[in-house]
């Protein structure tokens, strides 16, 4: 988030300008923080489900993370593609 790409490979900055290396680690970063976070509301979702045996708390857990991660997929590619002229 702070514009520093040493933790991403090499292939995903190697033609993002010096410019343009704060927001596509931001939007990376971001991207990355969204798929986390529905993990983290999965297993919100799956411990209430222990709790209470509500059966649909798993399926609203499962649906909150599949959206969570494929919005977080496509932040994370669209900034690659936008910053860095592609994937690799």
């Amino acid at each position: 988030m702070t514009g520093n790409l040493t933790t991403l490979h090499s292939y995903h900055r190697k033609r993002v300008t010096e410019a343009d290396r704060k927001p596509f680690g931001r939007m990376v970063g971001l991207g990355t923080m969204l798929s986390g976070l529905g993990v983290i509301i999965c297993g919100a979702f799956q411990f209430a489900f222990l709790q209470t045996g509500k059966t649909y708390l798993t399926t609203v857990g499962a649906a909150l993370m599949i959206v969570c991660i494929v919005v977080g997929l496509t932040l994370s590619f669209w900034a690659m593609i936008k910053y860095n002229k592609g994937i690799f």
